[in-house]
């Protein structure tokens, strides 16, 4: 998927990393001299004890001993892949209050602020590396503020970055003390693969660990948590235990919940017609940010775009909400489990979807395919997700010199992928949704080239996407193969069709679902994908991807697929009446297009 549309990702940080650097010059500077009353606030600001009082996104900080500014540590901070290695602790305040918060920084696009202030928010941040630099800003507490979060993070694909002798001067706010045991656990829900938890709220709590078996599994900022990943028909014991800067209380009473039976489907809960769309959560472009809870009900699946790798290979996946610098308008991370919730409450599949333009992943070792399971499975019980969908792209997939049967790969970024989709499977059982979006050149173009390369050449992606799609039929809820940003492509009536009308998108979904020889082998024929398996993918709008088709032409391709009528040159190989719905690149680019896309879904299906 394209993530820009005429705006590069990342123009607008830069540029407003400019103005910030042309208009703010002073915002690095020495930290004012506090006045008698006012004392450090900040726990192990030096990072002498380690990460004690810390807590760092994604395992990104450690004390390390060189380089220091003071002292015999410091901390390093390390972004990777949507990561931006943010370290912060809750730090206790008085109200209507002014306090000092300064740090040293080694490193480029540093960042330092305060959050939860209660009036406005603040951060200053630093372009340069090489020495040390102070970074120092200012704020005043709202008149019910007790608590502030201060935090350091850098900037995605930029180098480790070092932090020392942090300091919140001001008013010291009342000791902060371990807060009470929670009382009242209950579940609220059971599912074959999952329990929701319910408890007390705790006064003076910043946070709460769920423990299942003793093990921590899960954490919350609110009194609730659905833990993931159970197996079927097993009995678990849960505990929680409330949290503030001070530490952490004892654990509650247990609770104890049975999963229920396993059931076929592999997650295909879903209305007979579907509305698939990706929510751009992870970044910005022309299209603007567009918070989770506002996203109609029009969507019935919402693929968070994007987890990325933290290196090609490394099989290590990450994700994080668009940073504000980039998106004004983002939500709290609270706020966007909560918006989730509230679309799964109301019958709604959300995904995390790895890959994208420009998140090419290649799983060429097991080392690789552990790290991708191990990784995915964090973001989707962090966020309690459905499922995944997987948009790889570019190079991602390619077969070995010599691949010919897609029924028996041997190229071990397409083995480990299969290996890796489902060991998630098997964990998170039959509610686990599973959708793919490839190109069609990873697909289709497999009907004359697979193993043997495009225009006589050799291009080992030819259809890669065959053998994945064939050895997850059984665990596949839907296969909505992008039908933009494509050349011609030869359909079953050996013509060439081109992207942008009806044609093109009835020639490439009846492959799917009647199946095709792969390149004109008979004795290799790609079986079809049931109806119910298989949604239409498109660009929402002129700006979201080359191939944009007006509403005339996608209606009239439901036709001919649905109804057998208004089939055109081409005519389908069944009368398809059970294919799931559409996709479409992507929520945002629909929103900025006036929900044109999703409205005539909703007029054509009478939603």
């Amino acid at each position: 998927m394209e993530r820009t549309g005429p705006t590069v990702r990342f123009s607008g940080l830069l540029a407003a990393a400019t103005a910030a650097v042309l208009a703010a010059g002073a915002l690095v500077a020495t930290a004012p001299t506090a006045g008698a009353a006012d004392v450090d606030l900040a726990r192990n600001g030096g990072f002498e004890s380690g990460l004690d009082g810390w807590s760092c996104t994604a395992a990104s900080g450690s004390a390390v001993s060189t380089p220091v500014h003071g002292g015999t540590k410091a901390l390093k901070a390390t972004p990777a892949g949507s990561d931006n290695a943010k370290c912060s602790q809750n730090v206790a305040v008085k109200p209507n209050s002014r306090y000092t918060l300064s740090a040293w920084v080694q490193g480029s696009y540093v960042y330092l602020g305060a959050t939860g202030t209660g009036t406005t928010d603040v951060s200053t941040w630093t372009q340069s590396s090489g020495a040390w630099k102070q970074l120092s800003t200012t704020f005043t507490t709202g008149p019910n503020t007790t608590s502030v979060s201060v935090y350091t993070h850098g900037w995605y694909g930029t180098p480790a970055h070092y932090v020392d002798d942090l300091t919140l001067v001001g008013p010291g706010g009342d000791p902060v003390v371990i807060p009470a045991v929670p009382a009242g656990l209950k579940t609220t829900a059971v599912t074959s693969s999952s329990v929701a938890l319910s408890w007390n709220a705790v006064s003076g709590a910043s946070g709460y660990n769920v423990y299942r078996g003793g093990a921590k599994v899960a954490t919350a900022t609110g009194p609730s948590a659905t833990v993931t990943g159970l197996t079927p028909s097993t009995a678990y014991s849960f505990q929680v235990a409330a949290t503030n800067a001070a530490g952490e209380s004892a654990k509650s009473a247990a609770v104890t919940a049975t999963t229920t039976e396993g059931g076929g489907g592999g997650g295909t809960e879903l209305p007979a017609r579907a509305l698939v769309g990706y929510l751009h959560s992870s970044f910005a472009n022309g299209s603007g940010y567009t918070r989770m809870a506002d996203v109609p009900d029009s969507w019935d699946v919402i693929n968070l775009a994007f987890g990325e790798p933290t290196s090609v290979t490394s099989g290590d996946i990450r994700f994080s909400l668009c940073p504000v610098a980039e998106c004004p308008n983002v939500e709290s991370e609270a706020e966007f489990k909560a918006a989730i919730k509230a679309k799964q409450a109301a019958g709604k599949k959300v995904l995390i979807s790895i890959g994208g333009q420009n998140g090419q992943v290649q799983l060429g070792s097991t080392a690789a395919r552990d790290a991708f399971v191990t990784s995915v499975s964090k973001i989707i019980d962090t966020y309690g997700l459905d499922g995944l969908d997987i948009d790889f792209e570019g190079h991602s997939l390619s077969l070995n010199t010599g691949d010919t049967d897609f029924r028996n790969p041997t190229s071990p970024v397409i083995v480990n992928l299969i290996s890796a989709v489902k060991s998630l499977k098997a964990k998170y059982g039959s509610d686990f949704v599973l959708t793919m979006a490839p190109e069609t050149f990873f697909v289709q173009l497999g009907y004359q080239f697979y193993g043997s390369g495009p225009w006589g050449g050799q291009d080992p992606r030819a259809g890669a996407y065959l053998p994945v799609i064939h050895a997850l039929r059984d665990d596949l809820t839907l296969l909505h193969v992008q039908d933009y940003n494509s050349g011609p492509i030869m359909g079953l009536d050996n013509q060439y069709h081109t992207m942008g009308g009806a044609d093109f998108h009835i020639a490439m979904t009846d492959m799917l679902l009647a199946g095709f020889p792969v390149a004109g082998d008979t004795t290799k024929v790609f079986p079809g994908l049931r109806p119910d398996q298989v949604a239409i993918g498109l660009p929402a709008s002129t700006q979201a991807g080359n191939g944009h088709t007006t509403p005339a032409e996608v209606n009239k391709a439901l036709n001919c697929l649905i109804k057998k009528t208004d089939c055109g040159s081409y005519q389908t190989h069944g009368t398809w009446s059970d294919l799931r719905g559409l996709m479409t690149w992507s929520i945002n680019w629909d929103r900025f297009n006036n929900w044109e896309f999703s409205k005539n879904f909703d007029a054509y299906f009478g939603n």
